[in-house]
């Protein structure tokens, strides 16, 4: 018994050890160094392993972006709301308009606090085409893609944790865009349109409105 337990405990890590081959920390865990607040007036600091995303009366979208720009990438990270109060996303290949402090655009994954909805994990292009995976339905759209609507709310309201952490993965190969949520596929999308966006930075988002205050640890990446 003793032996079973030891080789099953060794190809289990193993497997961990593996996974994590060649992966990063893209959050160095002491400081900010390497990422910039831009946009609004929302607020970002470090509480022990995580940078904590939140505000007050937030007049438009901020955003903790990283200084540097990736292509395609294998990324996973954590995050938690820790209070439902306010909606949140991973920016990734994002960009931003030339000026002062120009408008970031650009894939974003949704981390959505609506029970109702639970579209945590979905693809939105922020400031563009809006919601890319699901599609965003209305009476006119055809009874497809409405089930697939549908589909995506019922995965999300199993499988998010609406009180504890999750965790996300994101990879970008070319056009070939992957998310998952806690283990299971959420968007498996090719972006043939014209925005079509090759390289960008990752930014924490504080959605605008009355209240916001969200989590992430564990922000991991290796470069494809």
């Amino acid at each position: 018994m003793k032996i079973l337990f030891s080789l099953t405990l060794a190809c289990f890590l193993g497997t961990l050890a593996s996974a994590q081959e060649g992966f990063t920390p893209l959050f160095n865990g002491k400081d900010l160094s390497g990422w910039t607040v831009v946009n609004g007036n929302g607020q970002f600091k470090i509480e022990g392993d995580c940078i904590v995303g939140a505000g007050e009366n937030v007049k438009s979208n901020t955003f903790l972006r990283t200084d540097k720009t990736y292509k395609n990438f294998d990324f996973t990270f954590e995050m938690k709301f820790d209070d439902l109060s306010g909606n949140s996303g991973m920016m990734f290949r994002g960009l931003q308009k030339e000026g002062k402090d120009g408008r970031v655009h650009g894939y974003q994954c949704e981390h959505d606090n609506g029970k109702a909805r639970a579209w945590t994990a979905g693809l939105y292009d922020e400031a563009r085409r809006g919601w890319l995976s699901p599609a965003k339905t209305d009476k006119k759209s055809s009874p497809e893609l409405i089930a697939k609507s549908k589909a995506f709310t019922e995965q999300g309201q199993k499988i998010f944790r609406w009180d504890d952490w999750n965790q996300i993965r994101i990879r970008c190969e070319g056009n070939h865009i992957q998310i998952w949520l806690n283990g299971e596929v959420r968007v498996d999308y090719k972006d043939e349109g014209p925005e079509f966006t090759p390289e960008g930075f990752f930014a924490l988002q504080v959605h605008a409105g009355k209240s916001c205050k969200v989590r992430w640890r564990k922000l991991m990446i290796k470069e494809l």
